[in-house]
C-alpha cells in the first residue's frame, strides 16, 4: 500500500524518515512515498487535508484537527530549541509594536510563542523561513523571528538575540518547548494508524542507532549547510520526544492548547487528539 508522507528537507525530518522512506526498516505492507515542502506550506497543505501523513506545526493541527490526530512519534519537541527574536539593531521590548517583523508562516508555533509574548504586535510580515535573516541585514524588516538552523548561525552574520521565545515559553509555563508533529488522517482504521506510529518510532530508533546511515540522505536536502550544522541541528531537535511524546510531551502539547484557547489564538480541538 502507497502512502504519501509531507515532511520538510530540513535535516531533522530526513533524519528521522530515512529507515521509512529507504525500507532500512520493514515496512510491512506500506511503501511510503515522499514529498518535500517548507513548513508553512505543510501547514497550508494540511489546510487542505492533501496528504494522509503530513509534518505540521502545533499551531497548525489547531486548525485541522477535524481531520487529522497526532501521532506519538516523529515530533520536534524538547527544551531549549525554540525560536528566536531577533534585529540587526538594538530594539527595547517596549518599541516592538511599533516594528516591521518577520514571521516563518502564520500557522508556524514560532508565530504562536511570538503572539503569547506580545500581543499587540500588529505589523507582521511572513516570508519563507530561510529568507528571514537576509531581510533583517536588507532593512526590510526591523527584527524576525528564526526558526530551524538558522539559530546556529544568524550571529556569525552580526544579527542579535531580542528573546529567545522558547525560553520564554520555558521559563513563564514550565514545560518543554512544542514545535512540530506528525499529523495522520483521523479516517484512517486505528489499526493502521497504529502500525504506521510504530514505524515510525522504528525509523526514529534506526536513525539515532545508525546516525552515520543517513548522512547522504539529510546532505541531499541540506541546502549546502555544513555538516557540523547538520549535526547541531539534529541533535538540537531529535530526542526522546521525537521517539515517543511520553506524558511530559503530551502534557506540553496540551499545555500549548490550553495557552492557545485562553488568549484566542486557536479554536476548539476534536478530540482525541492522539491516535
Amino acid at each position: 500500500m502507497e502512502i504519501t508522507i509531507a515532511f520538510s528537507p530540513c535535516p531533522n525530518d530526513t533524519f528521522i524518515f530515512d529507515a521509512l522512506i529507504h525500507k532500512k526498516i520493514d515496512t510491512e505492507d506500506f511503501t511510503f512515498i515522499p514529498v518535500y515542502e517548507d513548513v508553512e506550506t505543510l501547514n497550508q497543505n494540511a489546510l487542505l487535508g492533501k496528504y494522509t501523513i503530513t509534518k505540521l506545526s502545533f499551531h497548525a493541527f489547531a486548525y485541522v484537527s477535524k481531520h487529522y490526530q497526532l501521532l506519538y512519534s516523529g515530533a520536534a519537541l524538547g527544551n531549549g530549541c525554540g525560536p528566536i527574536l531577533i534585529s540587526k539593531n538594538d530594539i527595547p521590548i517596549d518599541k516592538l509594536s511599533q516594528k516591521d517583523i518577520a514571521i516563518p508562516g502564520k500557522l508556524t508555533t514560532a508565530n504562536f510563542l511570538l503572539s503569547i509574548a506580545f500581543p499587540d504586535l500588529k505589523k507582521k510580515q511572513e516570508m519563507l523561513f530561510s529568507e528571514i535573516e537576509a531581510a533583517i541585514l536588507k532593512n526590510t524588516v526591523d527584527a524576525g523571528v528564526i526558526i530551524h538552523e538558522n539559530r546556529f548561525t544568524y550571529q556569525a552574520k552580526g544579527l542579535k538575540k531580542i528573546i529567545d521565545l522558547g525560553e520564554y515559553w520555558e521559563t513563564t509555563y514550565h514545560v518543554p518547548i512544542p514545535l512540530g508533529a506528525i499529523a495522520i488522517a483521523r479516517n484512517m482504521p486505528k489499526e493502521k494508524q497504529i502500525r504506521i506510529n510504530n514505524l515510525l518510532r522504528k525509523s526514529v530508533e534506526h536513525a539515532l542507532e545508525n546516525p552515520n546511515q543517513t548522512m547522504q540522505y539529510v546532505k541531499q536536502y541540506a541546502q549546502e549547510m555544513e555538516v557540523a550544522v547538520i549535526r547541531q541541528h539534529i541533535e538540537l531537535y531529535v530526542n526522546k520526544f521525537t521517539v515517543d511524546f511520553g506524558f511530559e510531551g503530551i502534557d506540553a502539547v496540551e499545555k500549548l492548547f490550553e495557552i492557545g484557547k485562553e488568549n484566542n489564538i486557536i479554536p476548539e480541538l476534536e478530540l482525541p487528539i492522539f491516535i
